[in-house]
């Protein structure tokens, strides 16, 4: 590699994609961690992307109709950190470079959406980002369909590795992408030939350029250290109807002596190298040393996007009030003040009616009251629209020919699913719901921890959550799933007993700003529990008492979810009828339980009683309400799965798992 040629061709270009090469060098070198390879490579792209191309404005980071940029390699988080700070965001100091990888520096290990404005995209997780970017795309298209052009019009960008296309998320996406058509997302590939292990093809031999077309994309291929290829194919790019994948080809740590190897994907830190490097790139920069000129040049390229926001403003201010104040809402997460009116309708209705349905179903009767009057929601399933019960009349389908539609076909894609919509609420202004099998979230959940490490109000519905969806046997019976997702933080996880249940567990999901939301719904018909209305929302205290003792002193509490809160209630007729005091404690949010106050978890779960829990489910996560919460383990028991499930009929599975009004009433007696 002639790096000689390349300073001459385009000095003034060079010198300031040397400032991303320099600092990240530093940086990774003070650090002695970090990832230096993938911004000295694509350093080029970002300085040209960034000069002549990019809309944004570091005065006002969260400018609504800026474009984003994503980094889906995100191990090479000193690329976005760089750019943040040379082109004048206030939060990225000097000090914040050099403190990278530290703790309390905002700058960290991967860049974090929560921690940094102008880090669009929590990224590590290698593909996630690429996948994001397709659900940003969609909520700009949709946006676009419902304010206009001249309020709604930017792009998307991504850098991605050889990692981010090898992880199977990345092809979920690109197909997604594709059938929609979606024109503002250019992804730059950093076709670097290298990885951890050494070069690609080790593991790969993939045609990547050819894999992008094939999905329906337009593809270029240039020389990412060339600024005139690099801005005619972003221009190339732009006037193309399809999304964009540029392939770069680029060599890992230019210019260093780690150029070429694997070991330049990683942290180098040689101090000789490094000077020896800033020698090759022309310059006598000190460490974290930035000469004012080049400093200069990189803060002048906002100034495109300072005047795009302004004409924007313009723009937003020609529209009515009403418009106005709706757009501000959607953007800020905000539900309308009918939401909690619409909620407490449908719940006095099915508290007098008292109908017996799946709570899947249930699901699907609270969207219909919710989706008319939330024009921001955003649902859909993968391929199980029929099983999940996803979808209003009132939506449409969002495609290429109607981009006000409001429901999207996923296919059989639960991790793209995931990751798309985390990109919609990241992107600001819809909120997605999407749906699959509870079983299948082991598909989807990179993403969801994801939704939950980024404070995403992400909401999955998340039906037939138990082996009372029967037939289709242990491969679609989730025993282990419930407790997987309550061991994630950040997370709330609903698994509601009835229709009442289910609407107010779709109230708080929809009111969250920060927190993803599951939605544990089953296959099988359920009967009413709550018969007798109540205004407040009970299912926000996470547990609470839904029958109490009547005969005689209390000796018993039933805990239970879902499908068997029917189960717990008839076990204690049993009880009862045999003089045994129980109460039953519906428990649909265990993390909303554990955030109320002391003196209200003592008065649903004092002390004294035995307790037992009842869950088609594993036992884990039980115990801190059976052992602990001044509960005794010589007085607890639980009854439910330690096993996989079978295939038979949902009654067949719940009596030979001894998951039975019988069972629970003898465990109750036990332990007496």
């Amino acid at each position: 590699m002639d790096i000689a040629a390349l300073r001459e061709a385009h000095p003034d270009h060079w010198k300031k994609a040397a400032a991303i090469r320099c600092l990240t060098l530093d940086a990774v070198a003070a650090a002695n961690s970090g990832h230096s390879g993938m911004p000295m490579g694509m350093a080029d792209v970002a300085t040209v992307l960034y000069e002549k191309h990019i809309n944004f404005d570091p005065k006002n980071p969260l400018w609504p109709n800026r474009d984003r940029f994503i980094l889906s390699a995100g191990h090479g988080s000193m690329m976005i950190y760089s750019l943040l700070y040379l082109t004048g965001y206030e939060q990225v100091t000097l000090d914040e470079i050099k403190n990278f990888r530290q703790w309390g520096a905002k700058t960290a290990g991967h860049p974090e959406n929560f921690l940094l404005d102008g880090v669009e995209v929590t990224t590590g997780p290698l593909g996630q980002g690429i996948s994001n970017s397709v659900g940003f795309a969609m909520a700009e298209e949709i946006q676009r369909a419902r304010f206009g052009k001249k309020v709604v019009d930017h792009y998307t960008y991504v850098m991605a590795g050889d990692g981010c296309l090898m992880e199977g998320v990345s092809q979920e996406a690109i197909g997604l992408a594709g059938k929609h058509e979606l024109s503002h997302l250019i992804v730059f590939w950093d076709n670097n030939n290298i990885t951890i292990d050494g070069k690609v093809d080790l593991a790969d031999k993939t045609n990547q350029p050819e894999r992008f077309a094939a999905s329906g994309w337009h593809v270029q291929e240039i020389d990412g250290h060339d600024p005139v290829a690099i801005d005619e194919a972003i221009v190339a790019a732009k006037a193309d109807p399809r999304p964009s994948m540029i392939a770069c080809k680029t060599h890992i740590a230019l210019g260093h002596a780690a150029q070429d190897t694997s070991k330049g994907h990683g942290a180098l830190t040689n101090a000789e190298q490094l000077a020896e490097a800033k020698k090759n790139y022309g310059v006598d920069w000190g460490s974290f040393e930035i000469p004012a000129d080049i400093k200069s040049q990189w803060e002048s390229f906002g100034n495109r996007g300072a005047e795009a926001r302004k004409q924007w403003e313009e723009n937003f201010a020609a529209l009515s009030g009403t418009k106005q104040a709706e757009f501000n809402r959607q953007l800020a997460g905000e539900a309308p003040k009918k939401l909690s009116a619409v909620i407490r309708a449908l719940k006095k209705q099915i508290s007098e009616e008292q109908p017996k349905v799946a709570t899947r179903k249930a699901s699907e009767m609270v969207l219909e009251v919710i989706n008319p009057i939330m024009p921001e929601t955003v649902g859909g399933s993968a391929d199980l629209t029929g099983s999940n019960n996803t979808k209003t009349g009132d939506l449409g389908i969002f495609s290429p020919e109607d981009r006000k539609g409001r429901y999207v076909y996923y296919g059989i894609r639960e991790h793209g699913m995931a990751a798309a919509m985390n990109g919609m609420a990241l992107h600001g202004g819809v909120r997605p719901y999407g749906g699959t099998f509870m079983c299948f979230t082991d598909y989807a959940r990179g993403a969801m921890r994801l939704s939950a490490l980024s404070h995403l109000p992400v909401t999955y519905v998340m039906t037939h959550d138990s082996i009372g969806l029967g037939e289709d046997g242990p491969t679609h019976q989730p025993v282990e799933h419930l407790a997987m997702l309550r061991a994630t933080p950040n997370t709330l996880v609903f698994r509601p007993a009835d229709v009442v249940e289910t609407a107010e567990a779709w109230e708080i999901a929809l009111t969250e700003t920060a927190t993803p939301s599951v939605l544990a719904l089953s296959r099988q018909n359920l009967p009413t529990v709550r018969v007798e209305h109540k205004t407040k929302n009970l299912v926000a205290q996470g547990a609470y008492v839904l029958r109490d003792a009547e005969n005689g002193k209390r000796q018993a509490i039933i805990m239970a979810t879902g499908s068997e809160v029917e189960i717990a209630l008839a076990a204690r007729d049993i009880l009862e009828a045999e003089g045994i005091g129980t109460r039953v404690v519906s428990v649909p949010c265990m993390e909303l339980f554990d955030k109320q106050d002391e003196s209200y978890r003592k008065r649903v779960l004092p002390a004294g009683p035995v307790r037992v829990a009842v869950e088609a489910a594993v036992r884990q996560g039980w115990d801190k309400y059976l052992l602990g919460e001044r509960g005794r383990e010589q007085k607890a028991g639980f009854v439910g799965m330690d096993s996989f499930g079978a295939s038979a009929p949902a009654e067949t599975l719940y009596e030979k798992f001894g998951i039975t009004a019988e069972a629970v009433a003898e465990k109750v007696k036990s332990l007496l």
